[in-house]
This record gives structure tokens, sequence and C-alpha cells, in this order.
């Protein structure tokens, strides 16, 4: 099938793309990735009237970093974040999880913030956007508002964005020394959505977990925030915390929601997210505990 026909405009500021969205509504579409638009623009399950094209926004484009938060602009592609784009560990977050999104062609184009505004239940980012407290930014006809990511998510590809709204940021948290970072995930394909994903930062002072943050993906309607099993790690020895780590992965598989899929019962899927959280807590501890071992530049 063909998309169905439509007009497209391309907006050169932030301004004007928000004028043609307040004008239109809900009948417009916002393409800047395109990469899940554009299929559902292809086998018409999407049919709007106006397509408004804003990869000619420079105000869009770029990262940076702002009162101790990371902000990427909503026209960061997923091929951008690759590399630590900042010397932190939310940093090497990004960069070990984004291998994990789609293929290289995809990667090259999609965008982070529209991963976010396409609200995937299996996407990666979406989970990681909730274990890090993210901050989503968006200017309507109103003005400028952010939304926490704990509020964001509404259900699959729902959001607290209106049809008026276009999402111009992304404001992640610095994670800032001795927070260890990890993540884990299982497909059927290596270019497949996620059957499930974990994404885990642990910060560690004076040998002991000060805090963790942890985020399942694919684990039901929404990303899913494992608050119980976050306290299961609170103030335990970073040396001897075997029997935490697995009582953690317990927690957020009951904690989980997951749907039965073809490839997997509720049962098992809750099985698998066990074992992913402890996988990404290990590697979060395993690099919080290397920080700390590693010797001064310059000497060992």
């Amino acid at each position: 099938m063909k998309p169905a026909p439509f007009a497209y405009q391309a907006a050169r500021s932030v301004d004007e793309a928000v004028a043609l969205l307040d004008e239109h509504g809900s009948a417009a579409k916002v393409l800047a990735g395109g990469q899940s638009l554009m299929l559902d623009l292809h086998y018409r399950r999407t049919r709007p009237a106006l397509l408004v094209d804003v990869n000619g926004v420079e105000e869009l484009v770029g990262h940076g970093v702002d009162d101790g938060h990371l902000v990427l602009g909503a026209l960061v592609r997923h091929a951008d974040l690759e590399r630590p784009v900042v010397d932190d560990p939310v940093g090497a977050l990004l960069a070990h999880v984004a291998p994990y999104v789609a293929h290289p062609p995809i990667r090259a184009r999609g965008t982070f913030a529209g991963s976010l505004a396409w609200a995937h239940p299996a996407a990666e980012w979406c989970a990681v956007a909730v274990a890090l407290d993210a901050e989503i930014g968006l200017h309507g006809p109103s003005g400028r508002r952010v939304v926490a990511a704990a509020e964001w998510f509404h259900g699959p590809h729902r959001t607290d964005r209106t049809a008026q709204e276009l999402v111009t940021e992304v404001r992640l948290p610095l994670l800032g020394a001795g927070t260890g970072i990890g993540f884990a995930e299982h497909r059927r394909t290596h270019g497949s959505f996620a059957f499930a994903a974990a994404v885990a930062a642990v910060g560690v002072a004076e040998g002991r977990v000060a805090w963790a943050r942890i985020a399942m993906a694919n684990a039901g309607p929404v990303p899913v925030r494992a608050t119980t099993a976050e306290r299961a790690l609170a103030g335990q020895s970073v040396a001897s915390c075997d029997g935490a780590v697995s009582e953690a992965g317990a927690a957020a598989a009951r904690e989980a929601d997951p749907r039965p899929e073809p490839h997997g019962s509720v049962e098992y899927r809750r099985h698998v997210l066990a074992v992913l959280v402890r996988r990404s807590l290990r590697q979060a501890l395993g690099s919080a505990a290397a920080q700390v071992t590693r010797p001064p530049a310059g000497r060992g």
C-alpha cells in the first residue's frame, strides 16, 4: 500500500511548527526521524491531513549540559548517542543502550525524543527515561511546559503531549561519580523489538548502595519503574549483595504487568524480566566498583 494523500510543510522554527499544529490539531503529524511514522503512513494506519517536517528547525539540533542535566534536542538521532556525548555515567549508559535500537539505518534517522513521543512499550529509550527521571520539554500555543517521564506515558502510543504541542527536548539528570550503569535485553532476532529489557543505575558511597534506579521495557503497557526492587538494594554492601540482587529481580518481576505473547506466557515473561534485572544490576554494581578500585591516572 501507499500513504493516503496528505499535505506537507517544512517548518523553519519551533514557533512555525507549533502554529501549524495549533491550526490543524490531530489532523497533523510531526516528521522528525520518521522511522515509525513512515511505516504507519505506508500501511495507512494513520492518515494525517498534514505532515509537519521539523528537520530544518535549528533550535532542535544538538545536545548540551544545563543545570545538572544532559539536554538532548528533539533532533538528536539514536546514532548520535552510540558514543558518550557527556563525560558522565549517563553518557556511558546511552552509548551502551544505543546499539540495541533497531538497525543502523534506523538509528541514523530515528530520534531519542521521537522514541519517547511514539511511546512503544518495548522501546529501550522509554525505559531509560523512566529509570533516570527524565523530563520532556514541549512547546505549545500557551508556551513551554515540562513533563516528568513518570507522568509522560499514558499507554501504548499515548503520552501527555497534546496534538497542538511539539516535543523540543529531553533532559536527563547527570548521575555523577560513583554511579554504575547496566542494561540487559532479550529479543528474538537482532533487529526485533525487545521481548523484555531492564536498565539500572546504582549510586555507591562508602562501599554501600546509596540509591538504585531500575526500569523495565515491554513489562506492561508503559515502562515500569521497579521501586520495590530499588528499595531492596538501598544500603546493601556492594561487596556482598548477591542476595539483595536476587531479591530485587524477584521484586521487579512482581511489579511488572506483562501481557501474554505468542512467544511467551505471562509467567515466562516475568521470569525473563527477573533475570534481566539481575543482569543489569550486576553490570551496574560492577561498573561502580571499578570506579572505586581504578588506579589514579599515571599510576599502576
